[in-house]
């Protein structure tokens, strides 16, 4: 029976201290570059941030954009210019320095983005022209001010530029590869642009990306996995998804369990390590009143996906204790725990589990500011806690 604390090799590869996942949250801490296109920058506090993290088996970074069109909320990184790759590369030397892995998240957000956030303050694209409806992105307003504003209206993307974005996802990949980053994870979940092709009553295109079939829904995606493992090689390429999520103003799917059961199977064939499932429910696309509340999978339909899929299952949605992570494992339908929140407050939460100590708590205004250290660095490790109570 597998434990919490027991290593891992994750697709073969990739070695993992524990099964303790840290998985990916953005907290808007980029610099500014000097140049229009160098884009928002991953920095030296960055580095700090995940390098007190790297006791987790396994980290995901934040979501990261793969080219300045797909850059939907302010203050996100990304991975399309030089300076950010000089970034990102104090971050993967940090955690590899303290025995940590670390994947990156790559995203492209699709119809969920404002035209302040686009080159030349173009319009969104997506799989149609159906605007996200009652979401809202990080943006800035007609007064230059930042703060949630509802997503517009997308341009549908021609077949050829859909084609064009495997190519984008291939350089942001080989780019995530150069400094350093031990594998990526491909962001399918969460109503972003992978997700808005997959979804069969969204996706209303007649052309080999429609939503005529499965294969034509899922064939973005598919094409991009295989690139981008062509570029990284077989066990150190991740699929996030979040079958029955809303997020994004989501409809609907009546073929949800058909394409989630067919996914698990062809990323299976296609060298997939993991496939990472959010089983949570948000209600709207608003990062700072999204509640988070567990929802799970049927059961049996996972233990479906485990039949076709050889690979290692994440699970992530509403994790802050050791106890109900271990009986998650017990079950022997998934590998790996993701704790999200509790990450935030407890940069040595491996520790905290292991031992019993009390978790601490951040404070929710501190999640996307621009205070620096406050709310993000400078949460102390239990010990240090411990032994300064002692000293006085």
């Amino acid at each position: 029976m597998a434990d919490l604390f027991e290593s891992q090799l994750l697709g073969g590869t990739v070695p993992l201290r524990n099964r303790i996942v840290m998985p990916p949250m953005t907290r808007t801490r980029t610099s500014e570059g000097v140049l229009p296109t160098d884009g928002d920058l991953p920095n030296a506090l960055m580095a700090t941030y995940y390098g007190q993290r790297a006791s987790a088996g396994l980290i995901i970074a934040e979501a990261t954009d793969v080219d300045q069109s797909s850059h939907g909320y302010a203050r996100t990184p990304g991975i399309h210019s030089e300076a950010q790759m000089q970034g990102w590369r104090l971050v993967t030397d940090e955690v590899h320095r303290r025995g940590g892995a670390i994947f990156q998240q790559l995203w492209h957000v699709g119809r969920m983005a404002h035209s302040s956030m686009l080159p030349n303050g173009q319009a969104p694209v997506g799989a149609t022209e159906q605007r996200a409806e009652g979401s809202s992105v990080f943006a800035h307003g007609a007064d230059g001010r930042l703060g949630y504003m509802p997503t517009e209206t997308p341009r549908p993307l021609s077949t050829d530029e859909v084609s064009a974005m495997v190519d984008t996802f291939a350089k942001a990949a080989a780019n995530a590869r150069k400094v350093g980053f031990d594998g990526v994870e491909l962001h399918a979940a969460n109503g972003y642009l992978f997700e808005q092709f997959m979804n069969s009553v969204l996706n209303t295109r007649t052309d080999r990306y429609g939503g005529g079939s499965m294969e034509d829904r899922t064939r973005l995606l598919m094409e991009v996995v295989e690139a981008v493992v062509a570029e990284f090689g077989p066990g150190r390429v991740g699929v996030r998804l979040s079958p029955f999520g809303k997020y994004g103003s989501m409809p609907t799917d009546p073929l949800v369990e058909e394409t989630f059961l067919y996914l698990a199977e062809q990323l299976g064939r296609r060298g997939v390590a993991y496939i990472h499932l959010l089983y949570e429910l948000m209600p709207d696309g608003n990062m700072e009143t999204a509640e988070f509340k567990p929802r799970y999978l049927d059961h049996a339909l996972l233990a479906k996906a485990r039949a076709v899929f050889p690979g290692v299952f994440i699970w992530c949605g509403g994790f802050n204790d050791r106890a109900r992570a271990q009986a998650s494992l017990d079950t022997g339908l998934v590998d790996l725990i993701a704790f999200g929140r509790p990450y935030i407050a407890n940069p040595d939460l491996v520790e905290r589990l292991k031992h019993g100590w009390p978790l601490a708590v951040a404070d929710r205004s501190t999640y996307y500011t621009r205070r620096g250290e406050v709310g993000y660095t400078d949460f102390p490790a239990y010990r240090s806690v411990a032994l300064h109570a002692v000293a006085d």
